[in-house]
């Protein structure tokens, strides 16, 4: 470590020789835990629909419909702000992403809390959608490209812990928001601006804290016995491919393809988890179940990030995306018949499954970038892939919602209007399937030591 190199430079948080690596991965899941808030903000929703009305909804309130684009836009600019960032972040290293990651998500509940107490929602759109979402994509990639080069024998497994914290935050933060807003709540309003400002301060503290203890390692660390894979044996390259010419390559169109068709698939079913379960189970999973079984959703979202992130380092990332759309369009061929036969069992099973693989697609699809275009540029190769998650996160939705009401508005019971939104899933990750079987190791002409070669 420099000591008089500036605070939030690289040079500053580099580690020494004998530093423990197993004390870097606490620091990702600092931000991470915290930007997982993204998967709880829904519990926001209906009582932002009552903040005239209080105990019920008034003409002038928001409606449901208006504050569902909150989430949209979040999700859109974490892939926006993650492709615009990837570079620079490169450049400057973890620390200033993530205070800057930091200052972002904790200011936009601030500015948000504004926008409730204005009763302006275009002051929301601006203070959780626009700068929160740019926090959750500087957040996101700020630790991923760190936590790879500390575990070059276990990249899955690193990227796996602290995007499991990812999956894992709306566990905190559900239960969090509504206590907090219980406790702000009163006979006059509901407490959403004040639980606001809260979250905005400790989720601003607890990743600056993540910030302040993360580390880089030294120039040509390695772990004890690292052994470097053969390229021959695996499809993993120790080549340097720059950014620039990864957009070049087929094969960084292909893992968008593969990322947002598997995200696509998942991110509608988890979106109306709780109303497909209550519909497609009528009388039998009551509101309560099926918060329950959103909860248990989201269990299986969070462990898988970590279970199939560590096994793509036993069987390979490709074959770990074999897994995802094999056993997935599989799965989703059998949802509908799951509530035929009426066993609930079954398809609670499926869908966990299912969920489990939508998570790990996010955490082994680091290890799979670092495999096809080596290390040096991974976090800003991977920051343009995450547009591949906004594209999936307007596109999920719209399939699984608009589909099924275009099934009832034809007469078709709301037991069955899923089935063929399952069936047009199954499809997606078919297509996925081709697309990850098409990946191949890129061309020697692409690598960046070639390049510099004089001709």
């Amino acid at each position: 470590m420099t000591s008089n190199a500036p605070f939030l430079s690289r040079e500053r948080i580099v580690a020494p020789m004998n530093y423990n690596r197993w004390l870097v991965p606490p620091a990702a899941l600092c931000v991470h835990l915290c930007i997982g808030q993204a998967y709880a903000f829904s519990v926001f929703n209906l009582p932002m629909t009552k903040l005239i009305g209080i105990s019920q909804s008034a003409p002038e309130d928001w409606t449901l419909t208006a504050l569902g684009w909150i989430f949209s836009i979040a999700i859109v600019f974490l892939g926006l702000s993650a492709a615009f960032a990837g570079s620079w972040l490169d450049r400057v290293g973890p620390r200033k992403a993530m205070l800057l990651a930091a200052s972002f998500f904790g200011g936009g509940f601030i500015i948000s809390a504004l926008g409730v107490w204005a009763h302006q929602l275009w002051v929301v759109y601006l203070g959780y959608g626009v700068l929160g979402g740019c926090g959750l994509g500087i957040g996101y990639i700020s630790p991923v490209k760190t936590l790879i080069t500390w575990f070059p024998d276990r990249p899955g497994m690193a990227t796996g812990m602290a995007i499991m914290g990812f999956g894992g935050g709306a566990f905190i933060a559900s239960p969090l928001s509504v206590f907090l807003m219980q406790h702000f709540s009163s006979a006059t309003h509901v407490g959403v601006a004040e639980t606001f400002v809260a979250l905005g301060v400790i989720y601003f503290v607890f990743m600056s804290i993540g910030a302040l203890i993360v580390r880089v390692p030294a120039p040509n660390w390695k772990p004890a016995g690292y052994v470097p894979p053969s390229q021959q044996k695996k499809l993993i390259t120790d080549q340097v491919v720059h950014v620039d010419e990864a957009l070049k390559t087929p094969q960084f169109y292909l893992l968008w393809w593969v990322l947002c068709l598997n995200v696509t698939a998942g991110i509608g079913v988890l979106g109306q988890a709780s109303a497909m379960s209550q519909e497609m189970f009528q009388g039998r999973i009551t509101p309560v179940a099926a918060a329950g079984f959103v909860g248990l959703l989201s269990l299986f979202n969070m462990l898988g990030r970590f279970f199939w992130a560590s096994t793509s380092d036993i069987i390979g990332r490709k074959n770990t995306y074999y897994c995802f759309f094999l056993l997935g369009l599989v799965l989703y061929a059998l949802v509908p018949t799951t509530a035929q036969m009426g066993s609930i069992g079954l398809f609670v099973a499926c869908y966990a499954i299912i969920l489990s693989m939508y998570g790990g697609g996010f955490a082994t699809i680091p290890a799979y970038l670092r495999d096809i275009f080596g290390v040096q540029y991974v976090g800003a190769i991977h920051g343009r892939l995450l547009t591949a998650w906004s594209a999936a996160g307007v596109l999920g939705p719209v399939l699984v919602n608009y589909i099924r009401q275009y099934q009832i508005d034809h007469g078709v019971a709301k037991a069955d209007a899923y089935t063929v939104t399952m069936y047009i899933m199954a499809g997606l990750l078919f297509i996925g399937f081709l697309c990850n079987l098409a990946v191949k190791a890129v061309h020697e002409r692409h690598y960046l030591k070639l390049q510099n070669q004089p001709a």
